[in-house]
């Protein structure tokens, strides 16, 4: 990955275009992010940097945690993660020092991780978008309930990966080729269009994109 930055995800608005057409996008309070650890080839494997986001409490933290912290002279952060940056850190300060939003520009291509709002337990209809059955004689005594599982005498066995009720959300969720609008770098704001993964107030990744300029 070229570049990336954590951020929390404030809310949805829209703005206008220099044409004056109207933009869906999503407010994220990216950074600033303090460089916690690059990691490098010869020590570690492979080639990442680890960036903190947030402010946490020493008291909160655990002395392994802390002492990570510390080598690097920064407080304790909320959220810490890692990008891979392969060789390509051109944008990364030294360590100590932070990332800020302005490591993004307006017209750039970014995919935004997110953990998706949880659901809780959900029914097959709503998890997975099946049909209601026959609301008649002889399929009760619900018609929202999943159906036949499968044969009775051969295989005698529910196939693994059936679509079945259960948890729904709160999962990892990536979103591809988002287009940064615009960059406050000012209040540490960026504005992406479109939607993102997670509540309001959800830590969010933004990195740059994999499949460049695949979406409009």
């Amino acid at each position: 990955m070229a570049k990336g930055i954590i951020g929390k995800k404030i809310g949805m608005t829209q703005i206008f275009d220099p044409s004056g057409k109207v933009v869906p996008v999503t407010v994220i309070e990216a950074g600033p992010c303090p460089v916690v650890q690059v990691k490098t080839l010869e020590n570690d494997g492979y080639e990442a940097v680890q960036l903190g986001f947030g402010y946490k409490k020493p008291a909160r933290t655990t002395k392994p945690l802390k002492g990570h912290f510390d080598k690097a002279n920064t407080s304790p952060a909320q959220a810490l993660r890692e990008f891979r940056i392969n060789g390509s850190a051109d944008w990364l300060p030294e360590a100590g020092k932070p990332v800020k939003a302005d490591a993004f520009a307006q017209g750039e291509y970014v995919d935004v991780v997110g953990t998706s709002k949880g659901k809780g337990t959900a029914g097959a209809i709503k998890r997975w978008n099946f049909s209601r059955l026959k609301e008649s004689h002889g399929t009760g005594p619900v018609a929202r309930h999943a159906g036949s599982l499968g044969a009775c005498s051969d295989p005698s066995r529910v196939f693994k990966g059936k679509k079945l009720a259960g948890h729904l959300g709160h999962e990892r969720v990536t979103i591809q080729n988002l287009t940064v609008v615009k960059v406050d770098a000012e209040h540490n704001l960026i504005a992406i269009k479109g939607a993102v993964p997670g509540p309001k107030g959800g830590v969010v990744l933004i990195r740059s994109a994999v499949k460049k300029g695949g979406a409009k």
